[in-house]
């Protein structure tokens, strides 16, 4: 991490606990404050300005009206600290933005960052962001393979990497079959000037930490974006087949007001924490966007190897008042004691990235006194559905339709389903796209004419929803299991399965059966002081469990324990895997 404009180890003021309250909410949003949900159904309205630029609109002008607010307290496991204000946020991204502008990146540039969680992540969004450039934003994991397809496929111009030997030696290898990339920069970890030893072509890389503070004096592009610009694209890491590029316009940003302001319950005085790599659009979800909207601070943990200690440690130390999750994370920190550490700041906790199991709802609530507020969307969309702050929330409900979305479910022919009828999840999209909605499937027409046709998106996930209008979660549309008769959505089984001490986690398959069609295997990986019992009694006491838990025919005929389940790298379970899996068996 480089040392900059005196960012490091600076004391900047604590300004995100004052709550300046300067308002830039009201230059989008009609109405700011919400008390009910016919409240906020009826009065979210967007305040759409004219080519819309997220670095320029919002992070400039918090530089303008508030230069001495803390933007981002980043720390890592090496102990490192830095505290960058909006004000010297402004002039890193600036200097950024020229950088890239020497290098030959412009408008429409497809650029693939494969960063981690280093510092430079934020900078170099926002820089990309101010030349209109569309960020690909990747994680360290990709191999050469992986690589070379993105470059391909995406028609990659450069490609901006951590200095980490696994991940420039996949990036050159790939290069011979990437014609496209043009540039690629290595980003050193602090105070490293050295020639990096981790590469074993030097020629072919560019050194941020060497280069960047070099360029001139930025001068912001006559013209930069309209809104219906590409501004971001991913690729999916999906639960099977090739990844999708999803591409967002300038008005993906937007979206995400409402996740951080109104899902995250974010203002001025809230330092936020989302797990989320940021090769994962979890990261934009909850560490870029709606944080800033609401003025936050974003909180940054950068390390190598999750644990749930090391992770609540941070919460106590800085006292992050807001945390965001996958259930995968809350699923460890429960089983820590957590009377050891003080979580006293702790005023907001959020989840989503799967549905969450309500017995870990109701032990985090009883640990803590705070009750997780869960969230739905996807790599297409903001969020969808949500539990909001002036919800009660039900344990293992997604919540309700996000207001800027016409959500519905579906039959398989077309037709709406009933309360307390399963369907699939979709989208109704009218004469004008909703704010967060994805424009399509890059350079994939035929699959984007699948997911959306007749005015409608399908989303792919099952769920049900309640008298209330509360969703209720099912699992993908491959994912359901018929056996017998019966459908079997996977999550209401494994959700039966975590109520009992033993499991930590669980993934709930189909695997085909000559006389029912299909039976319910479960994947088990148990607690470190259940580990000793695993064998033929313990199976028995699982599923006699899950037979009291739910209907008694959807318990698991097959159980097999593991060490660890199959996963994205955004913490989404594989069941496909762990079915292609069986199937060579």
């Amino acid at each position: 991490m480089e040392e900059n404009k005196g960012t490091k180890g600076v004391s900047a003021p604590l300004s995100h606990r004052e709550g300046q309250g300067v308002g830039l909410l009201n230059r989008f949003l009609k109405q700011t404050k919400f008390t009910s949900v016919e409240d906020y159904n009826k009065n979210l309205e967007f305040i759409i300005p004219e080519n819309f630029n997220f670095a320029y609109d919002v992070m400039d002008a918090w530089a303008a009206e508030a230069p001495e607010k803390l933007a981002i307290l980043w720390t890592n496991d090496q102990g490192e600290e830095l505290r960058t204000t909006f004000g010297q946020l402004k002039e890193q991204t600036d200097q950024a933005a020229s950088y890239l502008q020497s290098l030959g990146i412009g408008k429409n540039d497809p650029v693939m960052l494969i960063l981690k969680r280093r510092y430079e992540w934020w900078v170099v969004m926002l820089a990309l962001h101010k030349l209109g450039a569309v960020v690909i934003p990747a994680t360290h994991m990709l191999t050469k393979h992986d690589i070379v397809y993105r470059n391909t496929r995406a028609s990659i111009k450069g490609i901006i990497c951590v200095d980490d030997a696994y991940v420039m030696s996949q990036v050159e290898a790939a290069m011979p079959e990437s014609p496209t990339v043009k540039v690629l920069i290595k980003v050193e970890e602090a105070n490293d000037t050295s020639v990096s030893s981790s590469t074993s072509n030097t020629s072919l890389w560019h050194s941020w930490q060497n280069e960047w503070l070099q360029a001139p004096k930025f001068v912001k592009p006559a013209f930069v974006n309209t809104n219906d610009d590409t501004m971001l694209m991913y690729f999916t890491s999906g639960t099977s087949g090739e990844p999708k590029m999803v591409a967002h316009d300038y008005l993906y940003a937007m979206g995400h007001l409402s996740t951080g302001v109104f899902w995250h319950n974010l203002h001025e005085g809230s330092l936020h924490l989302t797990v989320a790599d940021t090769g994962w659009g979890k990261a934009v979800w909850g560490k870029f966007y709606g944080q800033w909207f609401a003025g936050a601070t974003v909180f940054v943990f950068d390390h190598e190897k999750f644990n749930a200690d090391t992770l609540l440690r941070q919460i106590e130390k800085y006292k992050v008042t807001s945390f965001c999750a996958p259930p995968t994370i809350y699923r460890f920190m429960i089983r820590e004691d957590l009377s050891k550490y003080d979580l006293s700041s702790l005023e907001y906790c959020t989840t989503a990235g799967e549905a969450l199991n309500p017995a870990v709802f109701d032990k985090f609530k009883e640990k803590t006194g705070i009750q997780m507020m869960e969230g739905f969307g996807q790599t297409e969309t903001t969020m969808t559905l949500g539990t909001f702050p002036w919800m009660t929330p039900k344990p293992g409900s997604m919540g309700i339709p996000n207001a800027q979305y016409d959500i519905d479910l579906l039959r398989a022919d077309g037709t709406p389903c009933e309360d307390g009828e399963k369907g699939e999840i979709v989208v109704r999209v009218g004469d004008r796209k909703p704010i967060g909605l994805f424009k399509y499937y890059y350079r994939d027409e035929e699959l984007t004419r699948e997911a959306w046709h007749d005015g409608i998106y399908h989303t792919g996930d099952m769920a049900w929803r309640d008298e209330d209008g509360y969703y209720w979660f099912e699992g993908r549309i491959d994912d359901v299991i018929k056996s017998s008769g019966y459908r079997i959505g996977p999550f209401e089984v494994e959700s039966a399965l975590m109520t009992h001490p033993a499991v930590v986690e669980c993934a709930i398959t189909g695997v085909p059966d000559d006389i029912r069609g299909m039976v319910v295997k479960a994947t088990v990986v148990l607690g470190k002081e259940w580990k000793d019992k695993a064998g033929e009694d313990l199976i028995k006491e699982l599923q006699q469990h899950v037979k009291k838990e739910t209907a008694p025919y959807k318990y698991p005929r097959i159980i097999e324990f593991v060490d660890e389940l199959p996963k994205t790298i955004s913490g989404k379970i594989r069941r496909v895997e762990i079915r292609n899996k069986d199937s060579k068996k």
